[in-house]
């Protein structure tokens, strides 16, 4: 069931607002024991139904009424703690609404509850959570990704209709990969930051995790938008003016001859020995399956990817270790008990409130901005992502998306974890290029391993390409025979809608 079909039972009342929030608490009280997903369940899921039965019977909906949402622990909620998934903010309820909260409320969508997460966001496998480590929907042995895990297990898993989550390196895109589902990371400053507890800030976007692309196109022309709270986003008439070679998303998704003159390029750096071979031959096979509907197809070179990893942490890191010096104990959060003096205070409280992977980023990006190092590391890594900003450019100027995998493998399980970061990090070589250079990337299933795996294809445009990317990823959706996971039998056994 994805939105629009939701959409329509809601509005021809074949089913009420309150009696599919039920039907969605219910699969979480039942199901969510399995996967970890959600931190919180939102005890006003049902009245925000009401609400939205009330527009909905005066003939007032609009595409999102009604329709139960997931949102990740880092979106600020007036009615809801969160926690960002850390010891540090347990028990932190916000004093107002993210900008993405605010309007996804305006259309009386419903809240159905915070879900989990890698601390402060920082990893790619949904288990530096504090408080639970969140399993994947295809194979509870592995990991959901990250650090939007909780988001994409819960849509994979039928838990929510779709969420919201946050893609700072690829934590939207990775996630998704593993997870069999679709997910948007959208142009930076398409979607408002406020309210989304920062990492990277000149990283982060907010973006949609869904069961196709068409659902996330939904769910981002709900929440993409200028918002004067944050003056890095952007208003309709700025990124019109941007060119931009967008298609007639009807068109391409009725018409396959409509791919005719579409230039696809396959980013090679991106398919070398670091990718399994089951992920190269499924997105080899996507790649295919558009040349056989009219697009030309060619690789193409960035070779400042080769650096995109290092240079990716290193600014993450130095932006992260700027933002999360507010958690000192003295204003909100966690605070350390009985302190000796302010030192004391500040040491203590931040040696108990983060886990090892937020201190191990705090400590490198705070290495990368001290006197002497500062040239040497944090920029050389701003060098090379205006070095790789203008590669994609170039390209661009060739190609209408780039092509590559979301991830080089897909979901590993979660007892082989590496125990170098590094070994980690390099995982991320897919991800992080397109949070470099600002432009909008999402994922969508392509395949699966012979374990039944899922394998997610990355489409990557240029800048405020979003609805054209997402019309490529449509079009290959609706001839791609997407795979259930494996619960999914077990859970229609007790009814389904």
């Amino acid at each position: 069931m994805n939105i629009r079909k939701l959409r329509g039972m809601l509005d021809s009342r074949v089913i009420s607002a309150a009696e599919l929030t039920k039907f969605f608490l219910s699969r979480i009280e039942t199901w969510d024991q399995n996967i970890g997903a959600f931190l919180h369940v939102n005890e006003h899921a049902l009245e925000a139904a009401e609400k939205a039965q009330k527009r909905i019977d005066a003939g007032d909906p609009q595409p999102l009424t009604g329709i139960p949402l997931g949102l990740k622990d880092n979106l600020c909620t007036t009615d809801m703690p969160t926690t960002c998934a850390s010891k540090m903010l347990e028990h932190y309820r916000p004093p107002y609404d993210a900008a993405v909260v605010a309007k996804l409320r305006a259309q009386d969508a419903v809240f159905l509850g915070k879900l989990n997460m890698d601390e402060f966001a920082m990893g790619a496998t949904t288990q530096t959570s504090y408080y639970q480590k969140t399993r994947n929907p295809f194979d509870e042995s592995r990991v959901p990704g990250g650090s939007s895990g909780g988001s994409a297990a819960a849509v994979s898993a039928g838990l929510c209709a779709a969420a919201l989550g946050s893609d700072t390196g690829g934590s939207i895109r990775q996630p998704a990969s593993f997870c069999g589902v679709t997910g948007h990371r959208p142009t930076y400053g398409a979607v408002s930051r406020y309210g989304c507890v920062a990492f990277a800030s000149s990283l982060d976007q907010i973006g949609p995790i869904a069961a196709c692309a068409a659902d996330c196109e939904l769910l981002l022309q709900a929440v993409a938008g200028r918002d004067e709270h944050d003056q890095t986003s952007f208003r309709a008439d700025q990124r019109n003016r941007v060119r931009n070679r967008v298609r007639n998303r009807s068109e391409i998704k009725t018409n396959a001859a409509s791919l005719q003159g579409v230039k696809l390029g396959l980013i090679e750096e991106l398919l070398g020995e670091n990718v399994a071979e089951e992920t190269r031959r499924a997105v080899l096979h996507a790649a295919a399956w558009y040349e056989n509907a009219g697009a030309v197809v060619e690789t193409v070179s960035l070779p400042a990817l080769d650096y995109a990893v290092p240079a990716y942490y290193l600014i993450s890191s130095a932006e992260a270790s700027a933002n999360l010096s507010r958690f000192d104990g003295v204003r909100y959060g966690h605070r350390t008990e009985k302190p000796a003096h302010y030192e004391e205070l500040i040491a203590k409280t931040r040696a108990e409130g983060f886990g090892w992977e937020v201190k191990r980023r705090v400590l490198l990006g705070s290495y990368a901005l001290c006197s002497g190092y500062y040239d040497d590391y944090y920029m050389k890594a701003v060098r090379l992502a205006g070095a790789l900003r203008e590669q994609y450019a170039r390209a661009f100027e060739t190609y209408d998306a780039l092509l590559s995998p979301a991830s080089p493998t897909a979901a590993f399980p979660k007892d082989n974890i590496p125990d170098d970061p590094a070994q980690l990090y390099l995982a991320d070589v897919c991800t992080v290029s397109a949070p470099l250079a600002g432009l909008p990337s999402l994922s969508t299933p392509c395949g699966y391993t012979a374990k039944g795996l899922p394998i997610g294809l990355m489409i990557t445009g240029a800048r405020w390409a979003d609805h054209w990317i997402l019309s490529l990823a449509d079009c290959f959706e609706q001839s791609f025979d997407r795979r259930d996971p494996p619960m999914a039998a077990e859970m229609q056994k007790e009814g389904g809608l």
